[in-house]
Order: structure tokens, then C-alpha cells, then sequence
């Protein structure tokens, strides 16, 4: 369970929103951005503790912090987007970087650095991507060399270079990955220590308010207490062992931007009038650049939230649902931005409204923490070891669980979910009997397609119990939502999964194993459904 109570989150939430609302005007976000300034008084004033102290959520209470659970930072995560995703990035480099400590630090070395994290308020920084590297971190070329006194390892001479970096140029503390003799192992480098410099700050298409540099280590001297977990060669272990954590943030960001830039359509849509009436009246305009979007946005809201969850509870790794997570909400909030910037028409296209900075901004979400296509493949190879292990029953099973679902409660989308699983284990089914993975496209569709089938299952069975506290809209309209996303991934995988298969295949019978009938037939209603969340889209974001 999150370790906020709901009291203490929303006030926590409310404080952001206010100072919000007091100290970041669009146009001092817009003049930053069009100035490529990192606002290093904003993000001192959000570490203060008498304004936010926010670097505290991720700092365990016994070090001096807040220690908020996965559910609760998500929520911040989510609104920090909503402000700025520069300044969000900034925040949760400082997160990020304390990661590799909370993982695999001994207790002295998080007594230590953890207090003086919180106490002093540190900017820190996750230094592991590299030129050429990007981010196959198997291919490290930054080395730590042994620095041997009196027959005992005394420290570490550090050497290479990092690309990339977040915070890379104003941070205080860098967790830096590098290769060990003993194999490749963080290491905690301070501002400040001699041949360590950070270079330019990189003139990006967005988030221009995120510091991100690169990084030179020239024989940089490090003692060796600094490396953590005083033992070599447990890096990529203690990479990989957050991915599921740190993505599912990436995916809060894309959420937050996501909705942002579309509560500003939603509102623009209210008081712009075409051939007499306000354009959020009109099907042709809803229906097409809001109404999926809001669809998307919150489907992928229900499976963070069953991450965030299943993280609070104890479970470990996690690592392809927290891919599926960031891969389905990131590409959400992209389209949403850039849906956005159409539904204001040439205002969208200008800088004096918030969606075309958005739009920049929330493109890196696809980027960082691991590229989208890493995270088809990340999905596709997670998944594919199931298919294999069950002999094709995995999904099958899940189908069954939908097809249950339905019978409990048909108003959800589950019939449509179960469709798309069944759908899903064929055309998974004819790729091995085809031998068919051995084309990279057709992987990352794999993962395309898992990511749809599983977020309209977890979509389902949370539109049936009961509800966040972070949903705005109410039972019918969430379930309607679920209901359209459900559809909606039925008949895209057996569509495009039976032309993959086609495409690559001298013959094949998947035709015949799907039953498109039947995905057609649910389709029926889709109409109905997104009229009902255009309407209460109107409701929820009322223009002022």
C-alpha cells in the first residue's frame, strides 16, 4: 500500500498545484524555455523545506525524508509533469540518482549520504549513458582502475566520458556507472573532485528546462568507501533492478504532460465557435483528436496504478510491466500533445499557447530512461519466455480471467479484452510456428500489440472495483472509456497481427484462428461510448 495516507498525498498534490499556480506562469516557463535556462532558484526553492522539500519523498524517514511508496510518487510525478516536464526531469534526476545507493548501498554508506542528501538539499545526478554506448549499459567504455596502497585497494582513478546527463551540469552528487576490474560497479563522484567536469548544456528541442550535460572523468580520484555496496560488479544488477520503479515515473510523466496539453484542447474547444456552435460539440473534432486521446491517457493511468500497486506490495523486478507502463503512457501523451496542437488549429502552432512547448517537451519521454523501441523489445522478451514456458497458454489464461470478468460485470470491456488475448496468444502462436521473431519489425510489434492486450485487461478489472482517488470522472464514463480502449485493441491486433504474419509468413492459417466475427460484433456501442466521454470530458474541464 502507498505510505501516504490519501490526506497527506492530496495535501502534498495541492501544495505543488499552488505553488504551481503562484510561482510558474506560462510566461516565465516560456521565457526560460525560449532562453534554454535551467531556473536553478525554482528547483532550490521546491528542495527548501519551508516551501516543498519534494527531494524528501524518496529519502527513507530514518535518513531524514518522507519515504513516499511507488503509488504516492507516481501522483507527484504525474503533477510535477503537469507543471513543467523540464523541471519535473530535474526532480526526478535527483530520485533517479539516489537509486543505485537505496539499492545496493550498505547501510553506513545510506546512513551517510542519504541524511546529507535531505539535510543539504542536494541536486544529484544518474550518470550511466556514454556516447556511444547510449543506453547499452553492457558496453561501458568508462573503466575504474585500482588504486593500490600498502597492498590494499585505497580508491578507484575513474576515466571516460557520459552523455546525456540530467542535472549533469548543476548537480552536487553524481551516481556514476563505470567498469570495475571486478566488473561494472556505481560509484558516488562529488562536485568539485579534481579532472571531473561537465561539459556544455545541450541546446534540446525540449524540456529546456532540464539541465542535461555531459560529463568528462580524467583519472578522477575516488575513495574507495564511495563505491557502493563495497563490492564490485554488481551494477547492472542494481540498474535493472529498478527499471520496473523508475519507468513507471517516466510513465507518469507522459501521463501528466498528456492530459495537460488536452485539458487545454478540451477548454479551447469550449469557447471557439465554428459555423455557429462551439467546436466541443462536434463529432468530426471530439471524436477524432480528443476523445481517443482522454481514452489512452487513462487506460494507461489504470495499469501505472496496478504497477504502483503490485511495487507497494512488495512484489520485486517487475521489469516488463514497468516497460509496458512507460512504453503505453509515454506514447499516449506524445499523441495527445500533438493532437492537441491540432485541435487549436495555427493558435496551437504558436508559442503563446502552453500545448506547442508541451508537445517538445513530452517527446523525450519516449526517449529517455530507455527508448520506446527498447521498450517494445523489452516487452516482446519478457512476454515471448512466457508464451514459450505455458506451450501458448499464457494469454489464453488471462483470456479466461476476462471472459470471467464478463460474466460478472459485462458493462467493462472484458469480452472485448478477452478477444484481444486470444487474438494475441494465435498470432504469437503462428510467429514461433513460423519462426517468424527472427525479423526485429516484427518483435517490436509483438511488444506493441502485448502492451494493448495487457493494459485493456488491467483497464477492465479496474473500471469493475473501485475507483482512484486520481480518476476525475465517474463510473460510466471511466467504464465507457475502458470499454473503447478494449475495442479498440481487439481489433487492432488481429487486424495488423494478421498482416504481420502474412507479410513475413510463406503461408499461414492465423485467418482462420481468429475470430474477427466476433471482434466486429463487439464493436457495436463505440459510438454511444465516446459520446458519452466527450460529454463529460465538457463537464470535468469546464472553460473559465
Amino acid at each position: 500500500m502507498p505510505s501516504m495516507d490519501a490526506v497527506s498525498r492530496g495535501l502534498m498534490l495541492e501544495s505543488l498545484r499552488n505553488y504551481a499556480r503562484r510561482r510558474l506562469p506560462y510566461d516565465f516557463l516560456r521565457e526560460k524555455d525560449r532562453n534554454n535556462e535551467f531556473p536553478a532558484e525554482v528547483l532550490a526553492e521546491m528542495y527548501d523545506f519551508s516551501t516543498l522539500g519534494v527531494h524528501l519523498l524518496l529519502i527513507p524517514k530514518e535518513y531524514g525524508g518522507i519515504g513516499a511508496g511507488t503509488y504516492d510518487i507516481y501522483r507527484v510525478c504525474e503533477e510535477l509533469a503537469r507543471m513543467d516536464l523540464g523541471i519535473a526531469t530535474s526532480v526526478f534526476a535527483t530520485f533517479l540518482g539516489t537509486d543505485p545507493l537505496k539499492v545496493g548501498g550498505t547501510e553506513e554508506q545510506k546512513a551517510k549520504w542519504m541524511s546529507k542528501i535531505a539535510r543539504e538539499k542536494l541536486l544529484v545526478a544518474y550518470a550511466a549513458t556514454e556516447p556511444d554506448a547510449g543506453s547499452d549499459l553492457v558496453n561501458l567504455k568508462t573503466r575504474a582502475e585500482h588504486v593500490v596502497k600498502n597492498g590494499e585497494i585505497d580508491g578507484y582513478r575513474i576515466t571516460g566520458n557520459k552523455q546525456w546527463i540530467s542535472n549533469g551540469g548543476v548537480a552536487d552528487l553524481y551516481a556514476v556507472l563505470a567498469l570495475a576490474p571486478g566488473g561494472p560497479s556505481w560509484f558516488l563522484v562529488e562536485k568539485g573532485m579534481k579532472g571531473f567536469s561537465a561539459n556544455k548544456h545541450e541546446d534540446k528541442h525540449g524540456i529546456r528546462l532540464s539541465n542535461t550535460a555531459g560529463l568528462s572523468l580524467d583519472n578522477v580520484f575516488v575513495p574507495k568507501e564511495n563505491l557502493i555496496g563495497m563490492e564490485e560488479g554488481n551494477g547492472l544488477t542494481e540498474a535493472q533492478a529498478v527499471f520496473g520503479y523508475t519507468r513507471l515515473m517516466v510513465a507518469a510523466f507522459g501521463l501528466g504532460a498528456g492530459w495537460s496539453a488536452l485539458e487545454t484542447a478540451v477548454k479551447y474547444s469550449q469557447q471557439r465557435i465554428q459555423a455557429s456552435s462551439p467546436l466541443s460539440e462536434k463529432q468530426g473534432y471530439t471524436h477524432k483528436l480528443i476523445v481517443p486521446n482522454a481514452v489512452n491517457l487513462e487506460a494507461s493511468r489504470a495499469y501505472i496504478e496496478e504497477i504502483a500497486e503490485r511495487l507497494d506490495a512488495g512484489e520485486r523486478g517487475l521489469q516488463t510491466e514497468g516497460a509496458i507502463a512507460k512504453y503505453s503512457a509515454t506514447e499516449a501523451g506524445n499523441k495527445a500533445a500533438e493532437d492537441s496542437i491540432q485541435a487549436l488549429g495555427g493558435y496551437g502552432y504558436t508559442r503563446d499557447f502552453p500545448v506547442e512547448k508541451i508537445k517538445r517537451d513530452v517527446k523525450i519521454t519516449c526517449i529517455y530512461e530507455g527508448t520506446n523501441e527498447i521498450m517494445e523489445m523489452t516487452i516482446y522478451r519478457g512476454r515471448w519466455q512466457e508464451h514459450l514456458k505455458t506451450r501458448g497458454e499464457y494469454y489464453i489464461l488471462k483470456a479466461s480471467e476476462m471472459e470471467a470478468l464478463h460474466g460478472e460485470n459485462p458493462d467493462v470491456g472484458a469480452r472485448a479484452s478477452a478477444l484481444a488475448l486470444r487474438t494475441l496468444a494465435a498470432v504469437m502462436e503462428e510467429c514461433r510456428l513460423n519462426k517468424l521473431t527472427r525479423h526485429q519489425y516484427i518483435t517490436f510489434k509483438l511488444g506493441n500489440f502485448i502492451s494493448m492486450a495487457e493494459t485493456s485487461a488491467v483497464f477492465a478489472k479496474r473500471a469493475s472495483a473501485a475507483y482512484s482517488e486520481s480518476v476525475k470522472f465517474d463510473t460510466e464514463t471511466w467504464q465507457a472509456m475502458s470499454r473503447i480502449y478494449a475495442r479498440a485493441s481487439a481489433l487492432k491486433i488481429a487486424v495488423e497481427g494478421v498482416s504481420l504474419v502474412l507479410g513475413a509468413a510463406a503461408e499461414s492459417s492465423l485467418p482462420s484462428k481468429i475470430n474477427l466475427a466476433e471482434i466486429q460484433s463487439v464493436q457495436s456501442g463505440i459510438m454511444k461510448d465516446m459520446d458519452t466521454v466527450a460529454r463529460k470530458l465538457k463537464e470535468v474541464f469546464k472553460a473559465r
